[in-house]
């Protein structure tokens, strides 16, 4: 059995952990939930959005799989998401975006993967006033070694699921340092990789292109801010960040996660979807080496979309319920 942190998060988050965990027990894999608490209930309870007692559980066991957490928007606590990728250094952050079967999209060949630097950019959070409330200023930060590690997993990546192409993302046109740092190490990392073709292209023109042609990409690997934006338009081009999973690994531990929100407007009414935290907890099967269960799964998922009005939600078309999907993919198993 391997030990497994579960944080089922606010909102929907506890209906779809549920359904995840049902649908993991029933194909047999070999999981031992610890579960902790973080986010808004996390602080309204203990007045700690991010519990001493998780992060030791994380610390200890150094994975962990997570459901959507609350981030108040313009003040309160920061994003604990972003919290917890830097405290355990998790550089990696890892959105696979796949065509699905019987999800309606304009985009049919769609089969990409986004990695994005998870701990610098403009996400380390350095802000400071110049003149309060009428100039305030953001720092980005761009090393030469996280550059390196994400570049280089990304091509690794690329390597062992043997796809042909990395393209790498930046704004060195402008951002002549940090961006312009980031190229010139995917330039040195590509020469690594002579097997795998390598691209870059300008984040604008990379946005249109991925409107145009998605077809066209494999591995995406770009900086933080960059990153986010793009892999929601990835989830965007199959039918949204309620069908797309997530992962992110650093050198010694790995966090799963459904990157969508809370939803507290639907929670408790059965009608969450998932499928997201589902095709993250795939990923998590496959980082821990037990892949013939996730393709297992996998199957499942695909004949329940296939019949999907009813047995799916209404988010994705179908007349069914959290339940009535959980069930269908045990039944599929």
């Amino acid at each position: 059995m391997k030990n497994v942190v579960l944080i089922p998060g606010d909102g929907i988050g506890i209906e779809i952990t549920a359904a995840v965990k049902t649908i993991l027990e029933t194909a047999g894999a070999p999981i031992n939930w610890i579960e902790c608490e973080a986010g808004l209930g996390a602080y309204r309870k203990l007045g700690n959005p991010l519990p001493d007692e998780t992060v030791a559980a994380i610390e200890e066991h150094r994975i962990a799989l997570k459901g959507p957490l609350t981030t108040p928007v313009g003040t309160g606590f920061r994003s604990i998401n972003v919290a917890l990728r830097q405290k355990f250094n998790l550089f990696s952050n890892i959105r696979p975006a796949i065509t699905l079967p019987n999800v309606d999209t304009p985009f049919k060949s769609v089969d990409m993967v986004i990695f994005r630097e998870n701990t610098q950019g403009l996400y380390i959070g350095k802000e400071h006033w110049i003149d309060e409330n009428k100039h305030a200023e953001s720092i980005a930060v761009v090393t030469e070694e996280a550059s390196r590690k994400i570049i280089t997993a990304a091509f690794e990546y690329a390597r062992t699921k043997e796809m042909e192409k990395v393209t790498l993302v930046h704004k060195a046109n402008i951002l002549k340092l940090t961006t312009g740092l980031f190229l010139e190490v995917g330039r040195s990392v590509a020469k690594d990789f002579p097997d795998i073709e390598f691209q870059d292209l300008i984040v604008d023109n990379m946005a249109m292109q991925m409107v145009m042609r998605p077809e066209q990409f494999d591995v995406v690997v770009t900086t933080n801010l960059f990153g986010d934006i793009l892999s929601d338009l990835a989830s965007g081009l199959v039918g949204g960040l309620g069908v797309t999973g997530s992962a992110n690994i650093g050198d010694d531990a790995a966090m799963f996660e459904a990157v969508h929100g809370s939803a507290p407007d639907i929670a408790g009414q059965n009608k969450a979807n998932p499928i997201a935290l589902l095709f993250s907890s795939l990923m998590m099967l496959e980082h821990l080496d037990e892949k013939p269960i996730a393709e297992n799964i996998r199957k499942a998922i695909y004949k329940t979309l296939v019949e999907k009005k009813a047995k799916c939600t209404m988010d994705i078309g179908g007349k069914g319920t959290t339940d009535s999907f959980t069930e269908a993919v045990c039944s599929n198993l």
